[in-house]
């Protein structure tokens, strides 16, 4: 897998994992994203059991396995969490934050781990790792009834699950979006079919267009970046949700 430093502060730095050219065809591509403060990381949607070597082996090369102590489980789908057993097994004290919703059914990955579970209310939360905090925001029905973004507002990062999710051609290896408006037809088709709802479509840009955003960071796809953020929110504020009726 490629790992790429997305941004670096004082105190955290944020890493990206992608790409990897050996992944099965038959796995849907996903991101993994790693924030490492100075005792302890933080891991956002671990990925699936099909990749979980893949993963363990391209973070080990950042970080020690065992400082990771905080998981975020953005939602239910087994691409973001189902490899949860087998990183309890390496983090036994971790925390995994995750919908209260969806706590009974992520149980079924591994209902022996019950107890690290941190059960989001609706409304969100806030998150400390060490001194540094981060916000859990709702991002409800896109696409899942129960679904938290998390966003770092020193470092300007919004991780967005499968909000800004492209469906990517064979042989695309870019980390980064390079040219926005190129980049559109790799994400509509996933947008119209997966977000079923405008008003929770309009809610949550409401709420994120209040926040300063230099990274938008999709669990698929590429990272939009800078100018590109406004310009998606743009897009995606126009694009007609909930298209797979017949």
């Amino acid at each position: 897998m490629k790992i790429s430093k997305l941004a670096e502060g004082p105190d955290h730095t944020w890493y990206v994992l992608g790409r990897d050219p050996d992944k099965s065809d038959s796995v849907i591509d996903t991101n993994e994203y790693v924030i490492c403060g100075k005792e302890e990381a933080f891991l956002l949607d671990p990925g699936g059991t099909e990749i979980f070597p893949q993963v363990v082996s391209t973070v080990s090369r950042i970080v020690p396995v065992e400082r990771i102590r905080h998981f975020l489980c953005s939602h239910q789908d087994p691409d973001i969490f189902s490899s949860l057993p087998l990183w309890m097994g390496l983090c036994p004290q971790a925390k995994i934050y995750l919908s209260w919703i969806w706590s009974g059914f992520v149980a079924h990955y591994g209902h022996e781990y019950v107890d690290q579970f941190v059960k989001v209310q609706d409304a969100g939360m806030r998150v400390v790792m060490e001194r540094k905090e981060f916000q859990l925001i709702p991002a409800h029905y896109l696409h899942s009834s129960g679904n938290f973004h998390l966003f770092d507002a020193e470092l300007k990062i919004l991780f967005t699950g499968d909000v800004g999710a492209a469906l990517l051609p064979d042989g695309h290896d870019a980390l980064y979006v390079k040219d926005f408006e190129a980049h559109i037809p790799l994400m509509e088709g996933f947008h119209r079919r997966w977000m079923p709802s405008n008003q929770a479509r309009d809610h949550w840009l409401a709420r994120v267009r209040q926040l300063d955003i230099r990274y938008l960071c999709p669990q698929h796809g590429c990272i939009l970046e800078g100018d590109q953020v406004g310009k998606f929110l743009d897009w995606f504020g126009t694009l007609e949700l909930g298209g797979a009726l017949v």
